[in-house]
C-alpha cells in the first residue's frame, strides 16, 4: 500500500511539472520575439489604470512599471556630463547616499571642440556604463540646442553653433549610451536657445531656419542615432508649449521622422491635460511635486496625465487611441532597456572612465593664441611657476543646475600643474580674484551665505607682486557655475568677464610677459586684453580629470588639437541675435530675426571680423595643405563627386589637425550663407607625415529648405568648395557645377 501511494505521488508530481514545463512563456516576456509583437501582447494585458500609471512620474526621477506583469519601473538620471547623485523621493535635496559619487565627464562644449566622433562614442559608452551600473535606464542627455547667443547660461551643455558639427557629434554619443541598455534622451526639443523667460517665451522662427539650423541635430539623433527618447523644451513654438506641441511632436518628430521612442516632458514643462493627450507627450515628469497641490497627499496622481486623464477616459470624453500610442512607446522603452536580458552590467566611478574623460578634455582644449612660442612652458628655463586665479582651485562639477554632480574626485588646474611639475620646479598659487559665495545646490536647509566685501584691489596687488618674482605666470579664470554665469535657469547679463578679471590680466601682463591665460567656460567672453597677452588657452569644463588634462598641454607633453565649436565675437553686438536687438524678446515672444545666419554665417554675411572664428585652433606644430582635387568639375543633382586634399605635418612634433570642408552657392536664388560646414576629419600626423582626406559631395550637402515647397531642394548652378583649418582660414578652394 505504501509503495502504491509513493508511485501515485511520483506520477502526480511528474505530471504537474510536465504541465508547467509545457506552459508557454507570455509573449511579452520572451525577448526572442519581435519587439512590436511583445509590445502588443503586453498592451492587451493591461488595465486602463495601469496604462495611465505608466505615463507619468511616481517620484522626482522615476515612473511606475506594471508590477502585476513584471514590468519594471523607469529611472531617469540627469546628464549629460555624469550620473547625478540620488535625491529624496520627492525633493531635489540629496539623499546622502555614500555610494553614488560619479565620474564627471567634460561638458559637451568640450566634446564638440574635439571634433572627434570616435571620442564622442567613447564618451557615450563610458557614461552609459555609469548609468547602467546605477540602474538608470534613461539618461537625460545629450543636449543639442544651437548656440545662438553667448549669453545663454546653458550653452556649456550643448554642442556649439553649427548644425552639421552637432549632428556628427551627437550620433556616436547616442550609440555609445544605448549599447548599455540605457536610453539617451536628446534634449531640448526644440528652439530652446536661451534661459531667460524659458518657461513661457514663444519663439518665432522661419520654417527655413527651423529646418536648416535648429532641427538637424535632432533629426540626426532620430534617423542615424536611433535615439530611444526625446525631451521637450520649456519654451513655446507656434503658441504651444514644446512639451505638448502638435507641429513639433506629432507632425515633425513622429510623422515625418518616424520616431518610435518616448517623448519625455522637461520637469514642470507640462501645462494642460488635453494638449498633453493630443499633442505628442508620452511621459510626464515634474509637474506637481510639492505633495500639497490641489490638496492631495500624493501629488503624482494629480499630474495632467494622471487622474485628470483617467477621469476623461472613464467619462468617454477621450478615446484610448492616444493612450495606447503612449503606452506602446513606454513599453518599447522598457523592452529596450530594463527588460533586455542581454544588458551589460555597467561599471561606475572607475579609473577607465576617468581616463576617457581626461582624453576628451585634452582633445577639446583649444590653443587660441600663441605668440613667440610662449607655450609650451619650458621647465628648463622657467623653474618658478606662479598660478593665479580662483578658477585654478574652484570646483566646477557642482552647481550650474541640472549638470551639478557629486563626484568621486576632481583634479583642479592647480593640482594638475603641481603634480606635473613635481620636483622639477616650484609652483606657487595666489588667488588674484574671487567670486562671491553662493548657496549650496540641492542641500536641504541650505541658506544664502552672508555677503562679504571682496577687496579686488588688494587681491590684484598680491598677484602682481608675486608675478614679478615668477619665471612664468599661468592665469586661470573665465566663468563658473554660479547663477548668472554658466548656469541653468538664467542667462548672463553681459558678455564681459566678472570679478574684475580684465583689470587683473592687464596688471599681470605688465608685471610679467611670460604669461599664459587659461580660460574655463562654456561660453564666449570679451577680451579687451587680447592683443597684449601672448598666449591663450580655452579649457572648458573638463570634469574629474580637468587639471591632469590641462597640465600636459601647458608643458608640452601633449599637443593641443581642439577647435572652437562656436564663434567668439569681439563684442556682443557682433552676434546676430543681439545686433538686430530682439534678444531676449518682449511681451512673451522672441523673434529670430537673424534667421539662418547664426554664428559664422552671420559674421561672414555682415563682413564682421570675429575675435576668434568658428573652427579656429592652433597647434605646437605646423600643417601644410595641398591643392584640393575633384573627381569631376560637375555633377547631376542625383549624383555625387569626391573632393580630396593632402595635408602634411611640416613641424617637428606629432600633432592632430582638423580638416574642415565648407560649401557655398555662387549665385543662389534665395539668400544663403557665404559658406557652410559640410565635412570635417581629424587626422593625427607624425613630423613629415602626410595624409590624403576624401570628402563625398552629394545633394544632401547642397540643399536648402524651400519654404514654398516645404521640402529640401537643390538648385542647378555653380558652387564653391573651401577646405581649411578654420572658417576664416581657408587654404585651398575650387568650384563645381550642379546640373539638372
Amino acid at each position: 500500500m505504501l509503495k502504491r501511494t509513493i508511485l501515485i505521488s511520483l506520477s502526480l508530481f511528474l505530471c504537474c511539472n510536465m504541465a508547467t514545463a509545457q506552459k508557454k512563456t507570455p509573449l511579452y516576456l520572451d525577448d526572442t520575439q519581435p519587439l512590436e509583437d511583445r509590445v502588443e501582447d503586453a498592451l492587451a494585458r493591461m488595465t486602463t489604470e495601469e496604462k495611465v500609471a505608466l505615463i507619468h512620474a511616481q517620484s522626482k526621477f522615476s515612473s511606475p512599471g506594471v508590477p502585476r506583469l513584471g514590468i519594471p519601473e523607469n529611472w531617469m538620471s540627469d546628464g549629460p556630463h555624469g550620473i547625478r547623485a540620488e535625491v529624496m523621493w520627492d525633493e531635489w535635496y540629496g539623499a546622502n547616499w555614500t555610494n553614488d559619487s560619479c565620474i564627471a565627464f567634460p561638458a559637451l562644449t568640450c566634446l564638440a571642440a574635439s571634433w572627434d566622433p570616435a571620442l564622442s562614442k567613447a564618451y557615450g559608452v563610458a557614461i552609459g556604463e555609469e548609468a547602467r551600473y546605477r540602474n538608470k535606464n534613461v539618461l537625460l542627455g545629450p543636449g543639442v540646442n544651437i548656440y545662438r547667443t553667448p549669453l545663454n547660461g546653458r550653452n556649456f551643455e550643448y554642442m556649439g553653433e553649427d548644425p552639421f558639427l552637432a549632428s556628427k557629434m551627437v550620433v556616436p554619443y547616442i550609440h555609445g549610451v544605448q549599447q548599455n541598455g540605457v536610453a539617451a534622451c536628446v534634449k531640448h526639443f526644440a528652439v530652446n536657445n536661451q534661459e531667460e523667460h524659458r518657461h513661457g517665451i514663444d519663439v518665432v522662427v522661419s520654417d527655413r531656419a527651423l529646418h536648416e539650423i535648429y532641427l538637424p541635430a535632432f533629426k540626426a539623433a532620430v534617423h542615424e542615432g536611433k535615439a530611444w527618447a526625446i525631451m521637450g523644451a520649456y519654451n513655446k513654438y507656434k503658441g504651444q508649449y514644446c512639451c505638448h506641441n502638435e507641429f513639433l511632436l506629432n507632425d515633425i518628430l513622429k510623422k515625418d521622422w518616424g520616431f518610435d521612442g518616448v517623448v519625455v516632458s522637461d520637469w514642470g514643462g507640462t501645462h494642460d491635460t488635453n494638449q498633453a493627450i493630443k499633442n505628442g507627450l508620452d511621459m510626464e515628469f515634474g509637474s506637481w511635486t510639492d505633495g500639497l497641490s490641489w490638496g492631495a497627499s500624493n501629488a503624482y496622481d494629480n499630474y495632467y496625465l494622471a487622474n485628470p486623464y483617467l477621469d476623461l477616459l472613464k467619462k468617454g470624453k477621450v478615446t484610448d487611441n492616444e493612450l495606447n500610442d503612449k503606452v506602446r512607446r513606454v513599453l518599447r522603452l522598457s523592452f529596450r532597456t530594463t527588460m533586455n536580458k542581454n544588458r551589460p552590467w555597467g561599471s561606475f566611478g572607475t579609473e577607465e572612465h576617468a581616463l576617457v574623460g581626461r582624453t576628451i578634455a585634452q582633445a577639446g582644449i583649444v590653443l587660441l593664441k600663441n605668440e613667440k612660442h610662449t607655450l609650451p612652458i619650458d621647465l628648463n628655463q622657467h623653474k618658478k611657476i606662479l598660478v593665479v586665479g580662483e578658477n585654478a582651485t574652484k570646483s566646477m562639477t557642482i552647481g550650474g543646475g541640472s549638470s551639478s554632480l557629486k563626484v568621486k574626485y576632481e583634479v583642479s588646474p592647480l593640482e594638475g600643474i603641481q603634480h606635473f611639475v613635481g620636483n622639477r620646479g616650484s609652483v606657487k598659487f595666489v588667488e588674484g580674484y574671487r567670486s562671491p559665495a553662493v548657496r549650496e545646490q540641492d542641500v536641504e536647509g541650505a541658506v544664502d551665505p552672508e555677503s562679504e566685501f571682496i577687496d579686488y584691489v588688494q587681491l590684484r596687488q598680491e598677484a602682481v607682486e608675486a608675478a614679478r618674482q615668477a619665471d612664468f605666470v599661468v592665469f586661470v579664470g573665465g566663468l563658473n557655475k554660479n547663477p548668472g554665469q554658466d548656469c541653468e535657469g538664467g542667462d548672463r547679463s553681459t558678455m564681459d568677464l566678472s570679478y574684475e578679471q580684465d583689470a587683473l590680466i592687464d596688471a599681470l601682463v605688465q608685471a610679467n610677459t611670460n604669461l599664459a591665460i587659461v580660460m574655463i567656460s562654456g561660453n564666449a567672453y570679451t577680451m579687451p586684453w587680447v592683443k597684449r597677452v601672448p598666449a591663450i588657452l580655452q579649457a572648458w569644463y573638463g570634469g574629474t580629470e580637468a587639471g591632469n588634462a590641462l597640465a600636459p598641454i601647458l608643458f608640452g607633453e601633449v599637443n593641443p588639437s581642439g577647435k572652437l565649436p562656436f564663434t567668439f565675437p569681439a563684442k556682443l553686438t557682433d552676434n546676430g541675435a543681439h545686433a538686430i536687438g530682439e534678444y531676449p524678446g518682449e511681451n512673451g515672444r522672441v523673434e529670430y530675426k537673424d534667421d539662418i545666419f547664426v554664428g559664422y554665417r552671420w559674421t561672414e554675411k555682415e563682413k564682421i571680423k570675429p575675435l576668434f572664428a568658428f573652427g579656429h585652433g592652433l597647434s605646437y606644430t605646423t600643417f601644410e595643405y595641398g591643392k584640393v582635387h575633384l573627381t569631376n568639375n560637375s555633377m547631376d543633382i542625383e549624383g555625387s563627386l569626391t573632393a580630396s586634399v593632402t595635408v602634411k605635418n611640416t613641424g617637428s612634433r606629432e600633432g592632430a589637425e582638423i580638416v574642415q570642408l565648407y560649401i557655398g552657392e555662387k549665385k543662389p536664388k534665395v539668400s544663403r550663407p557665404l559658406k557652410e560646414l559640410k565635412g570635417f576629419e581629424k587626422i593625427h600626423l607624425q613630423p613629415n607625415e602626410e595624409q590624403t582626406i576624401f570628402f563625398t559631395i552629394d545633394k544632401n550637402l547642397l540643399s536648402f529648405y524651400d519654404e514654398e515647397k516645404q521640402q529640401w531642394s537643390v538648385e542647378p548652378g555653380k558652387f564653391e568648395l573651401f577646405i581649411g583649418a578654420a572658417s576664416d582660414n581657408i587654404l585651398t578652394k575650387t568650384s563645381f557645377t550642379v546640373k539638372k
